[in-house]
């Protein structure tokens, strides 16, 4: 369930990315491709002490998010929910380099506060027999909690050229950074990399490290080792250095191209991540047969494989505003389906900033998700249903076998100010979890935004 502990939020993007592709922006804007800069907050200067801060090369973002979903119609349990979730994160940046010369040595950190533990996927939409495979509000952590998201230190070598980091980090803050997190919709939600179960998003850390090595100004290859821990998501290890549950290592490889074309900026990436950690079969078993009537049990795999790819592009510019367009951006992940429930994953996205000229820094938002469930998972479901006896989906005990689902989100998003957002989406999920026994649902979301 790695993927759930959720993908980065439109707060983790925004603030990374301004905090790693500063200099990069100088000649490369992805403000129309959803990547803004940071804006005034509420607190303002908070008296002075933020500058003093700026001037010791403390750099801190706080921000509050909250997102409502009520079930308008269909789903697996039509009774109306309006779950709600909320969380406070603090992200920060110390520049060590004044005090010690070394090339971009800084200390890195992030801590996200969860709260309310209300999902209205596993509630209302989706039958619970079968594992979620997307989120109505993308931030459910699955927990009420606080957590160490990262803590790590960075420099550069080769003027600059290649970035080092290591610690106890997240592979947000290296991996797969070329598309927001703006929809409330979890596939809509930045890129594919976390589908892969082995890894998590935003606030949940491993022990790592990694490099990235600037081939051309507009070519980077990243790379690294990261621990491969199944508890990393656990209660127990939000604030622990500890490797215990540790399983394997994992080894990711991406391809990333900042550009333009046609003098529009795009970005594009293709990643590959591998494991050595134990991965177990969803239907087959060691002898050969089904693993729930092996006599020893499911077979396991000493490694796998996950891949995953996208591009983001702006088509279109605002006469008077180089930051106001339309751009388009798809994301793709392919899994293991001996081991994972989700084989595919592929979504397309529309983003438009400005499109009134009374509101030129509103969003408008459409995308639409194709999600595959792996065959293994679908015929261990059906083998159990075989061996007890029941093809009645009806029937409690039935393990329902899921297929594919296509899920959309459209929002429009206002700016209010400089320190406050709000972003009212409609969702619309066909065959919740993979299921055609499922109604089709309608969510309707709403996603606020205050930076402090």
């Amino acid at each position: 369930m790695m993927i759930i502990t959720t993908k980065v939020t439109l707060i983790s993007s925004a603030i990374f990315l301004s905090l790693s592709v500063n200099a990069a922006q100088k000649v490369w804007n992805g403000t129309a491709l959803g990547f803004e800069a940071p804006q005034p907050g509420l607190l303002g200067d908070m008296l002075g002490i933020r500058p003093l801060l700026n001037e010791q090369g403390f750099n801190w973002n706080l921000g509050w998010l909250s997102q409502l979903a009520w079930n308008a119609g269909g789903g697996y349990d039509h009774d109306s929910h309006m779950a709600y979730i909320d969380q406070v994160a603090l992200t920060f940046n110390q520049d060590l380099e004044r005090w010690t010369g070394i090339p971009d040595a800084r200390i890195e950190g992030n801590i996200v506060n969860r709260n309310h533990n209300d999902n209205l996927t596993t509630k209302r939409l989706q039958d619970r027999r079968v594992n979620f495979n997307d989120l109505s509000q993308e931030s459910w952590g699955g927990q009420s909690i606080t957590r160490l998201g990262w803590l790590t230190f960075a420099r550069s070598f080769d003027e600059r050229r290649l970035t080092w980091r290591i610690g106890m980090m997240n592979k947000v803050q290296t991996f797969d950074q070329i598309i927001p997190c703006d929809f409330q919709l979890l596939s809509q939600c930045g890129g594919k990399s976390a589908n892969s179960m082995t890894w998590n998003n935003w606030n949940v850390h491993t022990w790592g490290t990694t490099f990235e090595y600037k081939l051309t100004p507009e070519l980077t290859l990243k790379t690294g080792v990261m621990e491969q821990n199944p508890q990393a998501s656990s209660r127990s290890h939000a604030w622990s250095w500890s490797t215990k549950g540790s399983k394997g290592i994992l080894l990711p490889v991406e391809l990333e191209a900042r550009t333009s074309v046609n003098g529009l900026p795009g970005a594009y990436n293709f990643g590959v991540l591998f494991t050595n950690a134990p991965q177990t079969d969803l239907y087959s078993g060691k002898s050969g047969g089904a693993g729930a009537v092996d006599p020893e049990g499911y077979r396991e795999y000493n490694r796998t494989w996950f891949m995953y790819a996208g591009f983001n592009q702006q088509i279109t510019r605002h006469k008077e505003d180089a930051n106001r367009g339309m751009s388009v951006a798809t994301s793709l992940s392919v899994a293991d389906q001996r081991s994972n429930y989700m084989h595919y994953t592929a979504a397309a996205q529309m983003r438009y900033r400005g499109l009134f000229d009374a509101r030129p820094e509103d969003w408008l938002g459409l995308g639409v998700t194709y999600i595959a469930m792996g065959s293994h998972y679908a015929r261990g479901q059906a083998y159990q249903n075989q061996l007890q006896g029941i093809d009645d989906y009806g029937n409690a005990r039935y393990s329902p076998v899921p297929g594919h689902s296509v899920n959309a989100d459209l929002y429009y998003r206002f700016r209010l100010s400089s320190w406050v957002e709000l972003q009212p989406d409609l969702q619309y999920w066909h065959r919740p979890g993979g299921l055609k026994e499922t109604q089709d649902a309608w969510v309707v979301g709403l996603k606020t935004v205050v930076t402090f």
